[in-house]
């Protein structure tokens, strides 16, 4: 049986909305790592923009019930600096959030998330990493795809983003 993938993806389908210029890479089988997506999109490892979800600890004043997410664009294989995004969130504890959480908040599974179509606004910090590169990929809302963009033009389309230092530096 041959499986027939649309031509398009939700994050696909907001980028041609706004007018800006991507395109859709499907990859042929199960992508296993970074570095085999990387190579596949005939990328660098550097290029592949992982989009990384985290639950804010409640503040005093919030409601018990009120869960914050903020979701950090990070360039392939760079971690996220825990004491940097704490700091810079102003919060003593954060969690990666569950898979649940994920597909909860973004509409996405886990290995096609992206910051763009999302069901409501979530606060989006861009590390630096990502900005060295010219052309990025990101998730495109499915598994097994991706969205390869000029980074200007990822820029362009998530709109309001902080951008800061969040990923550990290597030294």
């Amino acid at each position: 049986m041959h499986l027939t993938l649309p031509d398009s993806t939700p994050v696909t389908e907001f980028l041609t909305g706004l007018g800006i210029p991507h395109r859709l890479f499907r990859h042929l089988g199960p992508v296993t790592s970074l570095e085999q997506a990387a190579r596949e999109r005939g990328q660098r490892p550097g290029q592949v923009v992982r989009s990384l979800v985290f639950r804010l600890s409640p503040r005093s004043g919030q409601q018990a019930g009120e869960v914050k997410y903020v979701m950090v664009l990070v360039a392939g294989p760079a971690q996220v600096s825990w004491p940097a995004l704490r700091s810079y969130l102003g919060q003593s504890r954060l969690t990666t959030a569950s898979e649940a959480e994920v597909l909860a908040v973004t509409g996405y599974p886990i290995g096609a998330v992206s910051p763009l179509g999302l069901p409501s606004p979530m606060r989006t910090l861009v590390d630096h990493s990502v900005l060295r590169e010219e052309e990025v990929s990101i998730g495109s809302g499915q598994r097994h795809a991706t969205v390869i963009l000029k980074t200007a033009d990822l820029l362009k389309a998530l709109g309001q983003v902080e951008v800061g230092e969040f990923t550990a530096q290597k030294g």
